[in-house]
């Protein structure tokens, strides 16, 4: 099979490299990029762990060929948050909500969440839980992942308040 070259944006630094035409994003950026806290799940689309931004819009990694990101803004959870500027609102949220246990699903949720509230800036309960379907935690029950998302919902619109 021959190789493709891909050049991508990961967390504002340029990757680039030659790969199979086959190779999900995810394992591009595992294992080509170093940046594992993207995680493997289901490598169906189903749970939600190996969610990232592509051009700033969630996807599941798992479901795409790094070819098909070639150009592309790719945001990471390492790209979210942490360094000088400390936790983001939905990072702390999960935190101070006990959104997460084992953490495994937790970098999916949190890319999810941080998009979701882009666009969302003040959503219902229901729209909360409609924007985390595609999201799967076998350990919290999900209510502390709610709060956490309603408590940076209402601290990011304060922020934006001030």
């Amino acid at each position: 099979m021959s190789r493709q070259q891909v050049e991508m944006t990961v967390n504002g630094r340029v990757h680039a490299g030659e790969v199979e035409p086959r190779l999900t994003l995810v394992d591009f950026l595992r294992e080509d990029c170093a940046l594992t806290g993207t995680h493997t799940g289901c490598e169906q689309g189903v749970c939600g762990a190996c969610t990232v931004l592509v051009d700033g819009e969630p996807m599941r990694s798992c479901l795409m060929f790094a070819v098909q990101a070639d150009g592309a803004q790719v945001t990471t959870i390492e790209g979210i948050g942490g360094g000088r500027e400390g936790l983001t609102p939905v990072q702390q949220a999960f935190m101070d909500n006990h959104g997460l246990q084992c953490g495994y699903c937790t970098p999916g949720f949190i890319v999810t969440v941080e998009a979701f509230l882009r666009d969302t800036p003040s959503p219902s309960d229901e729209q909360i839980r409609e924007a985390l379907s595609g999201n799967v935690c076998r350990c919290t029950g999900y209510q502390g992942i709610i709060a956490a998302v309603r408590q940076a919902a209402d601290q990011l619109a304060a922020e934006a308040r001030s």
